[in-house]
């Protein structure tokens, strides 16, 4: 199997988002044929090219996207079961065609490259969107609400409904993430799953992908010594914590970690 590793280390844009997606989801799903889920994104897109006319203009070219993927194959948010560790992995999504925001983004992404209409992801604290890139096109796309468009005023409305409070829309809640970023996020919404779950195989093995995306990252470093701890691997947590303390020797939790550190001693 293609390495993770192999995959998202290329320069951010060469990286394939789907296929980094479908590698870490082989993980779980060892009998997964990733070739056969980018085809089917092939599949999706040229059918959907067949609607559009040569001019890709922003909203119809969104407006024939949603028409397909979510009138005609039946798309749709995951509002029942939010926190299945299913709506995170690529190939259970385009299987049950449902997912969360972040995974039925990446779908939505994909199809958007296919049709040679560049799109980027946005990740807004609590919720993600999408966007054409274009400059100052204004409008923003909805994938877990059905391709809804959105613009600034609307996103700023969603993060008060999202948080049930005033909500000031700061401007770095819209910029563009990159394809690194948005795989860190998928792989972290799965690591907090499986804590809650208290699954601490399954969340090992993603915070070891979450280093290889970014490696040496301090908290994945300190979350991943921690768990080391719980599962009592003494030695590979005492490696763990020391490198987190000598990256960051001030952190809030040191005085914790140090106290960690002794009592395996």
């Amino acid at each position: 199997m293609q390495s993770f590793f192999q995959e998202t280390q290329k320069p951010d844009r060469q990286i394939n988002l789907a296929k980094a997606a479908l590698i870490y989801a082989k993980y779980e799903y060892p009998k997964l044929k990733i070739k056969d889920y980018l085809t089917t994104l092939d599949i999706i897109a040229q059918r959907i090219k067949e609607d559009l006319s040569q001019e890709l203009y922003p909203l119809k070219v969104i407006n024939t996207i949603n028409k397909y993927l979510f009138g005609e194959l039946g798309f749709v948010g995951n509002t029942s079961n939010y926190y299945d560790p299913d709506n995170s992995y690529l190939n259970q999504v385009i299987d049950q065609k449902t997912g969360i925001p972040i995974t039925l983004s990446v779908i939505y992404l994909e199809i958007a490259k296919r049709l040679d209409f560049p799109m980027v992801g946005i990740g807004m604290p609590g919720h993600f969107i999408i966007r054409p890139e274009f400059e100052n096109v204004g409008i923003f796309v909805d994938v877990f609400n059905q391709g809804e468009i959105l613009f600034k005023e609307d996103c700023e409305i969603k993060l008060q409904e999202i948080y049930q409070q005033p909500v000031s829309l700061e401007a770095h809640f819209l910029t563009p993430v990159s394809n690194q970023q948005i795989l860190g996020r998928m792989l972290t919404n799965l690591k907090y799953i499986y804590l809650n779950r208290q699954e601490y195989p399954k969340m090992l093995r993603i915070i070891e992908l979450l280093l290889q995306l970014f490696p040496n990252h301090p908290m994945e470093l300190r979350d991943r010594g921690l768990l080391y701890y719980q599962l009592r691997q003494w030695e590979k947590a005492t490696s763990d914590l020391q490198l987190y303390l000598s990256i960051l020797p001030t952190a809030e939790d040191a005085k914790t970690i140090r106290q960690l550190l002794q009592q395996m001693r």
